[in-house]
């Protein structure tokens, strides 16, 4: 009976978290008109979780672009094929290896240090000082982190993908001696605007939603302690990437699935 009791009350638990998330965020999507109207807090964190992150989006995306040009380059030489690397390469990235990596990265940088920040805001009562003041803190702290990961995430997932592209041509082209006129053409011929550019700027605004909602929540509902604050942070890490990759097979599926 103990085992019975004990998924028991970690089933209410979870439940219990997951209603306080959902109205913890629609608190935060209230805040949003307020924060438009002060455009200096969103450039501030759009710079902290977007800029700050280029440096290791950019070396991530060219090093996976490159070992897409070499796993492509082999496997489509057994065909005769090397012309098409170009679309291989560039529809894993826009597609898929784009939104999905950027995604991890961002949740284990960008993600990890907003909750840590909040946490930390939470333990040492800054928090609870602005209430005293009359200051909403979810509107005036949490929620231009919110729209500064969202807005920070689809331009992160584009430069990933087109970084990426970069090192694949490096790679194909430059390294491997595929023609360059085939490797451009064939992309521009077989990459579509809308199903394939458009559709990976949802994945990555899907996940943008996902990772920073995750990442403040946690923060916000951390135990006022150290060690809560770094139990949060390591949950904010872990639920992100389980979030982003179940997020993407229904994407993918919906998305994808009559293709």
């Amino acid at each position: 009976m103990n085992v019975f009791i004990r998924l028991g009350e970690t089933t209410l638990a979870m439940l219990q978290k997951l209603g306080r998330s959902h109205l913890f965020l629609l608190h935060v999507l209230s805040g949003v008109p307020g924060i438009l109207l002060r455009p200096r807090l969103l450039s501030a964190q759009v710079f902290s979780l977007g800029v700050l992150s280029i440096l290791i989006i950019a070396v991530s995306g060219l090093f996976v672009g490159m070992v897409l040009g070499l796993q492509g380059f082999n496997v489509l030489s057994d065909f005769g094929a090397e012309e098409s690397l170009g679309v291989m390469v560039a529809a894993s990235l826009v597609r898929e290896l784009g939104p999905v990596v950027t995604a991890l990265l961002f949740a284990g940088r960008a993600g990890s240090a907003l909750t840590a920040e909040i946490g930390l805001m939470k333990a040492t009562e800054q928090l609870s000082g602005m209430e005293m003041m009359a200051v909403d803190p979810i509107k005036r702290i949490v929620t231009p982190r919110f729209l500064g990961g969202l807005i920070a995430m689809p331009l992160l997932a584009a430069l990933f993908s087109m970084v990426g592209v970069m090192g694949g041509f490096f790679v194909g082209v430059g390294l491997l001696g595929v023609d360059d006129g085939a490797f451009w053409t064939a992309m521009h011929t077989h990459i579509d605007f809308w199903d394939d550019i458009i559709n990976g700027v949802i994945k990555s605004l899907v996940f943008g939603v996902v990772v920073t909602w995750i990442a403040v929540f946690e923060g916000y509902d951390a135990l006022p302690t150290s060690e809560g604050v770094g139990r949060a942070t390591t949950r904010s890490v872990v639920f992100s990437a389980f979030a982003v990759l179940g997020c993407d097979f229904v994407l993918t599926a919906l998305m994808f699935g009559d293709a």
